[in-house]
């Protein structure tokens, strides 16, 4: 960490005098603001809970450097006491309360779970007489038993529409340190309202050996003695970082500038992602961020066959965003973020240094050595991070966001904390692994669903899936080498909802029709997928009804404000169909028109004995590499490296 480096407490936006843009961070004030209004509206009584809290983005193409900005925040007020559910749109800017909906939770969905109602589950089951007849019957003190709040999809229960339900499985913790999950509590769940605090159904199918080995990874009794083999690794940057932050959020880096937007529902926001070419800053996304995930389990056992959670819709990954620390998290110079949020009561929360930036070498870039000209040619890559962690119950997920030198775009998830577990008293089965003796953790995936909002050069934008050809013998490829790719234009919304195949290598090529490259080519990126399974549930099931965005690997539809997320606006508990499957079923143009392009992409988990009992990272992710939109390789202007005079260079 250079002198220069702030602290791992500095927090840029309080070190300097800071311009309020359409895409700057929200504040303290303007969530108190917010609140604020709506008390005085009548609209954010005692009895009434803040569900989220977000900052509308601004109109598609407004300038960052509008100076007449109206800062608008939608937000959830539920008042379980008064019965309604309100999705409110409020001018922080001007004090004003714009608009308000009331919604129909048997029909729109629930609100997200709110934090509050976590201890909830617990609580009430703690009080319930056949609860406490179940954990009797295993012979475990009462006060040593968690329960996991778990959502509650959307099932054989009518009863539940309207209803805030969670579930709730059992673990047991021996001990104030005790890892829970190492204990899970088996073939037991609950059902629990929220609101009424009351508990709907204990379904107990009978006592269960609960694994008695303990996960507690931090103990001397399962590491044994720490590793003294690692000698030190320095990360410096002794003349400083090569990025400036302005107006508190606004990026340039190299020849990148973009604007980190953060939401307590998504999480990072990349908004006016552009790049420097000649004199020309050439627009490239106008958003992009991971606008929902979904955790599906494959268990059909009876007390787990309902279980996933959208983790964006459902949990909001923003607002569990760990506060990251410089030597854990992040290593080297380090620039942090500390964006606000807010909590149930409608107060703003911040998470210092929840946002994590920095520059780090990634490896070579260009290298040739000619045999003819006898020039040594070698560059080396670098790479700007944009990062945050969060936690949602026992899993840790970590958003990374990569620019390169070379125009090339990449997002890697990466997954890790702590395996669901379950008992498995008999060993591995068809649906769960043991990982320890008699502990087991069902199959599942992670998927997760990317919104790229796309403006090359700033205007409408077509897509073409790519597939390499296998060509057979014939006149014109007498020896039978010969391949070739197809591009298909995909020219609507329903003809865009297609698979990967990385039997074909296929990929997508984004371009804009009304910009010519000096080959006389549309300028384009390519969106590169990784091509791992989608959604493996049936068509049929009710988590894909409600995640039918993660059954297909690209959607693409035409840009409509008010459609921010591939599920809709309120998956928790929704009956399905909500977001992508509703909105291009319109089938609209999507040639040459404002387009957002939605990845799904995702990890198939069967977990290892070394994944327990704690997970090392595994990753996922895609890449945008430019296809055609420089006119020549963009890093030709790239010093050659400098190592002390041992690098030879030509």
């Amino acid at each position: 960490m250079s002198a220069h480096t702030p602290a791992p407490s500095t927090d840029v936006r309080a070190t300097a005098d800071v311009r309020t843009t359409p895409f700057s961070l929200a504040t303290e004030a303007e969530i108190t603001t917010v609140t604020e209004v709506l008390r005085d509206a009548g609209l954010f009584p005692a009895s009434a809970r803040m569900a989220y809290l977000g900052l509308l983005d601004p109109v598609r193409g407004e300038p960052r450097t509008t100076t007449n900005v109206d800062r608008r925040f939608r937000t959830f007020v539920l008042d379980k006491t008064a019965g309604t559910a309100r999705d409110i749109v409020v001018s922080a800017t001007h004090g004003t309360v714009e608009s308000v909906t009331e919604v129909d939770s048997s029909l729109a969905g629930e609100f997200p779970v709110m934090e509050e109602e976590f201890a909830v589950v617990e609580e009430v089951l703690a009080a319930d007489p056949a609860w406490q007849e179940a954990i009797a019957k295993r012979e475990i003190p009462l006060d040593e038993v968690r329960v996991a709040p778990l959502s509650a999809g959307v099932f054989e229960y009518p009863e539940e529409k309207g209803r805030r339900i969670l579930r709730g499985l059992a673990f047991h913790q021996q001990h104030a340190s005790d890892s829970a999950w190492a204990h899970p509590i088996d073939g037991l769940v609950a059902y629990v309202d929220v609101t009424h605090r009351t508990v709907d159904q204990v379904i107990d199918l009978g006592v269960m050996p609960v694994p008695a080995e303990h996960g507690n990874y931090t103990d001397p009794a399962l590491t044994g003695p720490l590793r003294t083999s690692q000698k030190p690794i320095e990360i410096t940057q002794p003349e400083g970082p090569s990025f400036t932050v302005t107006d508190g959020n606004h990026i340039e880096w190299e020849k990148w500038s973009f604007d980190v937007g953060f939401d307590m529902r998504e999480g990072l926001i990349l908004h006016n992602i552009a790049f420097a070419d000649g004199d020309e800053t050439r627009m490239i996304l106008d958003r992009a961020a991971i606008a929902e995930m979904v955790v599906p389990y494959g268990d059909p056992s009876p007390v787990r066959s309902w279980q996933n959670y959208f983790d964006t819709g459902e949990y909001l990954v923003g607002q569990w965003a760990n506060s990251l620390e410089l030597g854990c998290d992040c290593l080297g110079d380090i620039t942090y973020l500390s964006p606000w949020v807010v909590n149930n009561l409608g107060e703003p929360r911040q998470i210092r240094n929840g946002i994590c930036m920095h520059e780090e070498d990634a490896g070579v870039l260009a290298k040739h050595t000619d045999l003819w000209s006898g020039v040594a040619y070698t560059r080396r890559n670098r790479r700007f991070v944009v990062s945050f962690f969060t936690t949602v119950g026992n899993y840790d997920y970590g958003f990374y966001w990569y620019l390169y030198l070379d125009g090339t775009i990449e997002f890697e998830a990466k997954a890790t904390g702590i395996v669901f577990t379950s008992a498995l008293p008999e060993g591995s089965s068809d649906f769960a692994s043991e990982i320890a003796p008699g502990l087991g953790a069902p199959f599942h995936q992670h998927l997760f669903g990317a919104r790229l909002d796309f403006a090359l050069d700033g205007g409408g934008c077509r897509v073409e899936e790519e597939d390499v050809v296998r060509l057979p013998f014939s006149e014109a490829n007498p020896r039978g080498s010969a391949f070739t790719r197809r591009r298909t234009l995909l020219p609507t919304e329903l003809a865009a909802q297609r698979d990967a195949d990385q039997s074909v290598a296929r990929t997508w090529v984004v371009s804009n029709p009304e910009s010519i490259n000096r080959l006389g080519e549309p300028v384009a990126y390519k969106l590169h997928p990784t091509g791992l399974p989608t959604l493996l549930a049936d068509a049929d099931s009710s988590v894909n009804r409600r995640a039918t965005f993660a059954s297909k690997a690209l959607w693409v539809s035409q840009y409509a404000v008010d459609e921010r997320y591939p599920t809709g606006d309120f998956p928790n508990q929704h009956a399905g169909h909500g977001g992508l499957p509703t909105w291009t079923q319109a089938d609209r143009d999507i040639d040459g028109e404002d387009i957002v392009v939605w990845h799904t992409f995702g990890l198939t988990h069967f977990p290892r004995i070394e994944d327990w009992p704690i997970m090392p990272v595994d990753t996922v992710g895609f890449t945008l590499r430019p296809e055609g939109f420089f006119d020549r390789s963009p890093v030709l202007d790239v010093p050659a490296p400098e190592s002390g005079g041992h690098c030879c260079q030509g």
